[in-house]
Parts: C-alpha cells; structure tokens; sequence
C-alpha cells in the first residue's frame, strides 16, 4: 500500500491552527511521532501558567517561569509553518510524497499556502515579541522587588 500524498498546504495550516499541540507533525509522521505529542507538554505547562496567573494574580512567580513556556512553543510552531510553506514544491514532494506512484502529478501548493505563511509570520513575531517583553519585565520587577529587600 502506498502513502497517502502529504500536502504542503495542510501541513503548513496544520502548524499554523493546531502545532502547539502537534497537529502538524501528527499528519506528516502519523500518530507514532514522539515529538508530536511531546509537543502537548510545553503547551500545557504554559496554558497551567495562564490559569495561575488569572486565578492568584500578576504576582505568582510560578506564572512568569510557565508563560513564556507556551509561548515559546506557538513561536517554535509557527516557525515550522512557515518553513513548510516556504519550502519549494520540488523539495517537498522529494521529502514527503518520494513513495508515491509516479503517474501522480502533485498540485502546486498556490496561495493558501502563502497565506498560511504570513499569518504564522505575524503570529508568530507577535507571540514572540509578547514573550520576550512578559519575560524581561518580571525579571526586571523581580530585581527591583529584591533590591529593596537588600537596601531596607
């Protein structure tokens, strides 16, 4: 039996709306891939964050440790999203669809594809920069806190 034919488009939408959680990897490697669900992991460790600090405040510390977790992981999917749709169709096929008989001319992966790409780019960039600057602040809030401890 031969593969199914793996799509460059749904692969990179798959990353897009679902690779937090491993969708994109669950449809190119099938549901044995240990890196596809050990992307559930990270993200429920930042979504646990999240919910700490809504419940107990700004001030839990635990949060500031488990939020740029999970947003670490949105900006590492989206980077595979847009490394999927950008890859050349030729180079794709090579990778994914090599098994396939070849009397099956795969479809150009056409707009959808580049559209995927820049709404991974712009969440991408967005979660990131969100993170980075979640992440200095307590830091820098902490030192503060702390060196009013110090000088007291």
């Amino acid at each position: 039996m031969l593969p199914p034919y793996k799509s460059k488009t749904l692969a990179t939408w798959a990353a897009l709306i679902g690779g937090p959680v491993g969708l994109h990897r669950f449809y190119l490697y099938g549901l044995a891939d240990v890196w596809g669900w050990l992307h559930a992991l990270p993200t429920l460790l930042g979504l646990w964050g999240v919910n700490r600090a809504l419940e107990l405040g700004q001030d839990d510390q635990l949060s500031w440790v488990l939020i740029p977790i999970l947003g670490s992981i949105v900006a590492f999917t989206m980077l595979h999203a847009i490394l999927y749709g950008l890859t050349p169709d030729e180079k794709w096929h090579a990778r994914f669809n090599a098994r396939l008989e070849p009397s099956v001319t795969p479809a150009p992966s056409g707009w959808t594809a580049v559209i995927g790409v820049v709404l991974a780019l712009m969440i991408g960039a967005t979660v990131l920069m969100a993170t980075i600057a979640f992440s200095g602040q307590r830091y820098f809030e902490y030192q503060v806190q702390e060196g009013l401890k110090l000088s007291q």
